[in-house]
């Protein structure tokens, strides 16, 4: 009887990305528990396989970090360390270290430590595990676990997945719909809220029912992109589940590269995607659904900026509202073949 520790650090998206990993983990372990930060709680909570969550706030990993606190490094060592925990898998994207926890984890009596590093790890790795940057997440993390002793179990094909609750939610609207999310996590992923805006416009004019969503913190951003108009404005009205609900049923969504792309994956929804490629797109596409990127090539793809130094932010401003209503468009006429047929 094992009891793994899946840890990863970051955001809703990040944690979503992670759920294959934790079925393979769960298919041979007796139980799994899975460490993450606040802003990937609400993910993890919605992970088949996971047993329970434990939340710590990781100043070397959020984008928003704390002061580091000799408190909190204690609570968190002492929170794993009554856990009893036989083995310990650390996640990380290919520019974070996972020295830092391992470092806790180890502290903490954790026996077996396996994660991805580049750097010479000493005694804080078991399973100290290489692959090249040019591989999904979704493909990191897997490889890491197999290389653990976790490969998926036969029949699960590595998609994402997220428990929906067998009633659904009654908040979700009649469909067919498509979903305008407009905001990002990070403001450099983020196409202009006016390119939204004129976005549900062409979108209702062409006949589409259109459903904008957005966080609490963004109820601004979605009441002005749905225009007061004929658009359903749920902004600040769902918790990460719901949306899972409002995503499932919509036609498709219209997303950066943000969580609720990798929510929309989860429940198998296509993905018009405004990619700013401030990361790489092979890393961080939408995984398992089909999905239509919308950027520009630019020179200085792969920047990891949080706010565009560029005036303009041309890789995803220059992206045009038609381009993406086209893109809708090809994704409404498949999904109606496909309930025809």
């Amino acid at each position: 009887m094992t009891h793994v520790l899946l840890a990863r650090m970051d955001n809703d998206g990040d944690v979503l990305l992670s759920g294959p990993a934790v079925r393979a983990a769960a298919a041979r372990a007796s139980r799994v528990t899975y460490l993450c930060g606040p802003r990937g709680r609400a993910a993890a909570e919605l992970l088949p396989g996971v047993d329970e969550v434990v939340c710590h706030h990781c100043p070397w990993i959020d984008a928003h970090p704390e002061p580091v606190s000799a408190a909190a490094i204690d609570a968190l060592v002492d929170d794993v360390a009554r856990r009893l925990v036989d083995e310990a898998i650390i996640l990380t994207s290919f520019h974070q270290s996972p020295l830092p926890l391992a470092l806790l984890l180890r502290l903490a009596g954790v026996p077996r430590l396996a994660a991805t590093s580049i750097d010479y790890p000493g005694s804080l790795l078991d399973v100290r595990h290489r692959i090249s940057d040019d591989v999904h997440e979704v493909e990191r993390a897997l490889d890491l676990l197999a290389t653990a002793g976790y490969p998926l179990p036969p029949g699960d094909d590595g998609a994402l997945a997220v428990e929906r609750p067998a009633t659904g939610w009654d908040g979700v609207p009649a469909d067919p719909y498509v979903v305008v999310h407009p905001g990002a996590s990070v403001p450099a992923r983020a196409w202009a809220p006016e390119r939204h805006q004129a976005l549900v416009r062409a979108l209702l004019e062409r006949g589409h029912r259109v459903v904008v969503t957005g966080a609490a913190s963004e109820t601004g951003l979605t009441a002005h992109v749905a225009g007061g108009g004929a658009a359903v404005d749920l902004g600040g009205r769902t918790t990460l589940a719901e949306l899972a609900e409002v995503l499932a049923h919509a036609t498709c969504v219209v997303v950066g590269n943000t969580g609720p792309a990798h929510l929309a994956a989860a429940v198998g929804t296509p993905v018009v995607s405004l990619f700013a490629p401030t990361v790489p797109p092979l890393c961080w596409r939408p995984w398992g659904v089909p999905h239509e990127l919308l950027f520009l090539e630019l020179p200085c793809a792969g920047c990891r900026a949080r706010d565009c130094p560029v005036p303009g932010h041309p890789c995803v401003q220059g992206v045009g509202t038609d381009e993406v209503v086209l893109a809708v468009e090809r994704f409404a006429s498949d999904r109606s073949a496909t309930v025809a047929a």
